[in-house]
């Protein structure tokens, strides 16, 4: 079977490290696993509406070498996982097929998903899927918020070369806006492209929100977010209230969304998170380490640009 067919469009590509002559073909409608020990036959594939959900494990041979193994489930129960192993960019790419499998991918090109993919978070400790990490994260908060009220406070190592804030002085105005005209700006075309609807409704104000000029471009800006569970229970508001910085927010609610919002949620802390961290010459929040490491290491988290409704 030709791949892509003459009205599918070819996304992405990439050879599968552990087996020789295996090819994973992404398109805008389909995941295709090619055996190219058989003239490119088709092993597999799976419609893109179908995945229900990407799981993402590492082999201690993976973890050496950077690769992962995706299993793709299928929201049809009698259709068996399709899993590609000897993948670079596990994490993602997990996160990229999870928003694709609700997303259209019209607004995308193939410089788009590939700039995406490229990114590189700092990985999930042993490949544990982040669902799986959920419960861990709300008894860590726990933890987190107590410690935070009565421990002592380390000071904050600032990046020499930080974009914005080089050894803790934030750089003139002027200094930053060019950086965020010609650094920032042309990869948020591309990274939040999927999640806004296309590169031509990516503006300022995506980030910054509306009135950004009138609080002098501050951040936090962006309200809208997938609803933590935690608002309810109240412990933004015992720790302290609208005064709790971006760090402890992120700390608390990181892994947490509605469930129709996980996938672009999972997009925005595997991709997007990261990929202004690079830019910002920071590391990304880890979710790993403790909220103190993070402060002390000035992390970029979720919670930097969004506010919490």
């Amino acid at each position: 079977m030709q791949v892509p067919l003459p009205w599918e469009r070819s996304l992405w590509s990439a050879h599968a490290w552990w087996t020789p002559g295996r090819r994973y073909v992404l398109t805008d409608f389909r995941l295709v696993v090619l055996d190219g020990q058989h003239s490119d036959e088709v092993a597999d594939e799976v419609a893109l509406s179908d995945i229900r959900e990407v799981l993402r494990s590492q082999s201690w041979l993976d973890r050496l070498a950077g690769t992962s193994t995706l299993t793709l489930l299928s929201r049809a129960s009698r259709q068996r996982p399709v899993i590609l192993t000897g993948v670079r960019h596990g994490a993602q790419l997990a996160a990229f097929l999870e928003l694709l499998s609700t997303t259209p991918a019209d607004s995308l090109d193939d410089e788009a998903v590939r700039s995406a993919i490229e990114w590189e978070p700092a990985e999930t400790r042993n490949g544990l899927k982040v669902a799986a990490l959920a419960f861990g994260a709300a008894l860590f908060a726990s933890i987190v918020i107590m410690a935070a009220s009565s421990g002592t406070v380390s000071a904050i190592s600032y990046p020499p070369d930080d974009a914005i804030y080089p050894d803790g002085k934030k750089h003139d105005r002027e200094v930053i806006v060019k950086f965020m005209e010609t650094t920032v700006m042309p990869w948020a075309r591309t990274a939040l492209a999927p999640i806004v609807g296309g590169e031509d409704r990516v503006t300022c104000a995506t980030c910054h929100g509306s009135g950004a000029e009138s609080r002098n471009w501050r951040m936090p800006a962006v309200a809208r977010l997938p609803e933590p569970h935690f608002r309810e229970v109240g412990w933004e508001a015992t720790a302290g209230g609208a005064g709790m910085d971006s760090q402890m927010r992120n700390a608390i609610y990181g892994y947490f969304a509605e469930g129709e919002k996980q996938a672009k949620a999972a997009y925005m802390r595997e991709v997007v998170m990261p990929g202004m961290a690079r830019l910002l010459h920071r590391p990304a929040y880890d979710f790993t380490q403790s909220y103190e490491y993070n402060r002390t290491h000035f992390a970029f988290g979720c919670y930097h640009c969004h506010r919490v409704n």
